[in-house]
């Protein structure tokens, strides 16, 4: 008798402690929810050091959250601190399989980091996702990687998968205009790139590779033209610097 009595007590000791410990799970949870949206907020106003303090406060709480995961490998990227941004979006992935963004990002982690082959993998199994709601981004970014291999027909490829799937994203236009480039098709990276700055008539680095392809083309009044855009667009900027560059030796060798 003493005996079934110790063990319901047992029973409902444990019982009581189960229920403590879920309902402390929730707490914590709630609490790394809202400094995770804190640390969002944070990366909005590209304010990175203020979003990692959150991520991380956040992560000490509760650390089993897919999309923390996910946001501290950004603000990591962010930082340019490749190696930790890797490490969280491969936890992200762990914790949620199906979480394609978080792939996506594992993915372009590697590929800032030029690990060419790795961020082909990652990205070739994010394609087979039929449910992932835009494909144009991977099938870009394979067409970067590849780039980048100097395995331009594969380049093209998914270039121009992406730019059947989104006609008008910009990237892929700009890529697949290099491409041709780096092939020695001229034309082709020519009207590529006219389509892109006709469609973003702001972007200095359309306008930086366009004046490219007219110089590859011995066009060279339409590439100072075209780089001349781009200082103007972009002045005090990097891309406006190397743009100043390409029309003086122009200047030099006319």
């Amino acid at each position: 008798m003493k005996t079934n009595r110790f063990v319901l007590s047992l029973s409902l000791f444990l019982i009581f402690c189960i229920a403590s410990c879920a309902a402390n799970t929730e707490v914590r949870k709630k609490q790394e929810e809202a400094s995770r949206n804190l640390g969002e907020a944070y990366m909005q106003q590209r304010d990175f050091s203020s979003a990692l303090r959150e991520f991380l406060k956040a992560e000490k709480i509760y650390s089993k959250d897919p999309y923390l995961q996910n946001d501290l490998g950004l603000a990591y990227m962010a930082k340019g601190r490749l190696y930790l941004a890797i490490k969280h979006f491969k936890k992200a992935v762990k914790l949620k399989p199906d979480y394609t963004p978080a792939r996506n990002n594992l993915g372009t982690a590697y590929l800032a980091n030029k690990e060419w082959d790795v961020a082909i993998a990652c990205f070739k199994e994010i394609i087979d996702d039929i449910l992932y709601a835009t494909p144009h981004y991977p099938l870009t970014n394979m067409g970067w990687a590849y780039y980048n291999k100097q395995e331009y027909e594969l380049a093209e490829k998914y270039y121009s998968d992406a730019l059947n799937l989104e006609p008008n994203f910009i990237i892929a236009m700009r890529g697949l205009g290099r491409t041709y480039m780096a092939m020695e098709r001229a034309a082709d990276a020519e009207a590529m790139l006219e389509k892109a700055v006709k469609n973003y008539p702001r972007s200095a680095e359309s306008y930086f590779y366009l004046a490219k392809a007219y110089s590859l083309s011995g066009e060279y009044k339409k590439a100072v033209s075209a780089y001349n855009k781009v200082i103007e667009l972009a002045p005090d900027s990097a891309i406006a610097r190397e743009a100043e560059k390409e029309v003086e030796k122009i200047s030099k060798s006319r």
